[in-house]
């Protein structure tokens, strides 16, 4: 059987990697691995931050960190380590992963191709690419389709009772 001991999540905090936070918790809570959530920043951003910030740089690190740190209900009974880098996506991930000597890397996608992909790249098929132990990604669930009212259903419930009448009735 395959021991997992620490699991590696690289987050940028999106939809997908909300999703990926999820899986990567219930199988280090499975596991009992340890997670080491890892969120990677390109320098210029971190810079800019602490620039145009009003706070002083300290207090803008300290800030950054409160909302990386930020308890989620998700890692509730699992160990999780939160680790923040400057530099390229890809090689910090890959970089995080053989320096934890993680057994898996749990990330999420945006899943873009065509024109999009080729401009920004793919973090994750780089990391797929070079990793030495398996990386699981994780889509987004699509957001469920809500049924929408009719106008009659929705004048209805704004007039608080049955059937609107059809003619008004006449005045006394």
């Amino acid at each position: 059987m395959w021991h997992i001991k620490t699991i590696l999540h690289p987050t940028d905090f999106s939809a997908p990697a909300e999703e990926a936070r999820r899986l990567a918790c219930d199988l280090a809570r499975e596991h009992e691995a340890r997670l080491v959530a890892l969120h990677v920043t390109p320098r210029f951003v971190i810079r800019h931050m602490v620039n145009v910030s009003e706070l002083p740089p300290q207090e803008s690190q300290e800030k950054l960190w409160e909302a990386i740190r930020r308890p989620r209900p998700e890692e509730r009974g699992v160990e999780v380590e939160h680790r923040l880098a400057e530099g390229d996506p890809a090689a910090e991930i890959l970089k995080t992963a053989a320096d934890t000597r993680c057994d898996l890397i749990v990330m999420g996608t945006h899943g873009r191709s065509g024109l999009p992909r080729w401009f920004t790249g793919s973090v994750a098929e780089e990391v797929i690419r070079h990793a030495s132990c398996p990386v699981l990604i994780a889509k987004a669930r699509p957001a469920p389709v809500q049924e929408t009212k009719t106008e009659r259903e929705t004048e209805t419930e704004l007039a608080g009772v049955g059937e609107i009448p059809a003619v008004a009735p006449p005045l006394p």
